[in-house]
Formats: C-alpha cells, sequence, structure tokens
C-alpha cells in the first residue's frame, strides 16, 4: 500500500494494442522509459509532452497524465484540470510521499510513483489503476484519489487522515493516529469538484500495523449520495 496507494485486482499483463494514451509531462530518462515499458504491457501508449505540454493539453485528449512533483507541477495540474478534454484524466504524481501531494490535493492526484522508479512498484501501481486509465471504469467500483480527510470521532477526537480510495459505500484512509474498529464518527472531505461535505462514518477494519483503515458511509446518512453522484459523473467523464 505504501507505494501502490491501491488494493484492486491484479489482471494477468497483457501486450494488447495501445487504446489509450498517457502524457508524461516533461519526463526525464531513465524514468520516462521506465513508465513507458510498463503502460505498454497493459496496451496504454506513452506520450512525452516536452515543453509543448499546453499547447498538446489544449488540443488532444489523454487518459493519464503523469507529472513530476516539483516547482512546475502546480502549472502542469492546474492546465491539466482545467482543460476540457483532460479535466477527468487520471493523474498520477511523480516523487516525493503523500504528504507532499497534500499540497496539490485540489487537483485530485490519483495516485504516486514513488522515487527512486523500480519496475514492480510501477507495474503494480499501473496495474492496479488501469481500468480507470483504459475506461472500463464501471468495473472499477474504487477510485484513488489522495486527498486531506477530517474525522470528527463519536468522542469528539479529531483525526487527520489522508484518503486511498473513495467509492459510494465508504473510502479507505491512512492515518498515524489510533483508529479502532467499531469507532463511529462524521468525515468531512473535498473531491474536484465535490465542495467538502460531511457524512456519517463507521470504522470496519484496519491494518495490522494500523495506519491504513477503512471506513463505511451510514446508510442512513443522505448525504452520502451526493458522492455517489459525484462518482457515477466522475466515472461517465
Amino acid at each position: 500500500m505504501d507505494k501502490a496507494f491501491a488494493t484492486a485486482a491484479m489482471p494477468t499483463l497483457s501486450n494488447k494494442k495501445a487504446s489509450a494514451r498517457v502524457a508524461l509531462i516533461d519526463m526525464k530518462e531513465p524514468a520516462r522509459n521506465t513508465l513507458a515499458e510498463c503502460f505498454r504491457q497493459f496496451g496504454i501508449e506513452s506520450i512525452l509532452l516536452n515543453g509543448n505540454a499546453v499547447e498538446r493539453l489544449r488540443k488532444e485528449k489523454f487518459a493519464a497524465c503523469v507529472v513530476k512533483l516539483g516547482p512546475d507541477a502546480q502549472a502542469a495540474m492546474e492546465f491539466a484540470r482545467s482543460s476540457p478534454s483532460n479535466s477527468r484524466s487520471v493523474l498520477y504524481a511523480l516523487g516525493g510521499s503523500a504528504q507532499d501531494a497534500m499540497r496539490y490535493s485540489k487537483y485530485g492526484i490519483n495516485a504516486i510513483f514513488h522515487e527512486p522508479l523500480e519496475r514492480p512498484a510501477v507495474l503494480k501501481l499501473v496495474r492496479a489503476t488501469q481500468m480507470l486509465v483504459l475506461h472500463e471504469m464501471r468495473r472499477y467500483v474504487r477510485i484513488p484519489m489522495i486527498t486531506e480527510i477530517a474525522l470528527v470521532m463519536a468522542d469528539n477526537r479529531k483525526v487527520a487522515a489522508t484518503s486511498i480510495e473513495v467509492s459510494s459505500g465508504g473510502m479507505s484512509l491512512r492515518s498515524a493516529e489510533d483508529i479502532a474498529i467499531g469507532q463511529s464518527g462524521e468525515v468531512s472531505f473535498a473531491l474536484l469538484t465535490l465542495p467538502r461535505i460531511w457524512v456519517r462514518c463507521s470504522v470496519t477494519w484496519r491494518n495490522l500495523g494500523g495506519k491504513t483503515f477503512g471506513i463505511r458511509f451510514d446508510n442512513q446518512d443522505e448525504r452520502r449520495f451526493r458522492i455517489k453522484e459525484w462518482i457515477d459523473a466522475y466515472l461517465e467523464g
């Protein structure tokens, strides 16, 4: 989880003809070659946008974009998300940590490739997110999305967390706080075009280390339907 930020099933690798394109924005070797090789195995073509990213993103549609975290990352993400053709493209960050990605949380980063790039880890992440990239989205009920999450537990304890995946029924999260299964409270977050929302929830699972856990939205809380509507629109986009 620390490197892949995903929990999806892992289908068999494929060398089928490319049916989607991913933009590698100002990417240098050896990262460019590693990413291109790994995407290719899942039928995804890599296109290098080197110095002409703004113009290409304005004119062409890409199923995904990979942006290196750094001084130029904000401008690239801003334009990708504001481009009508690419506003809902899968957005990968290269380098940094989940904490670094929080600075760009409003752009809805879906997943992070950690440096130094290791081919097995890159393949694992591409494999876990390929259905979003290939637009087989209805089969992918969980959307990887890294953003800030605030939890207020039933005992009024406030917990800061980071999202990993979101679905219409709940979320998987990461936090340094000690979270116990069965605890209830209210979760607050925003996702791209979804303004901040508050929904009652309960903790349904956590991993052995305690840093990763899952919450389920309260079925009696009608505010959760706004999340389902947002997910449906995201998948249809």
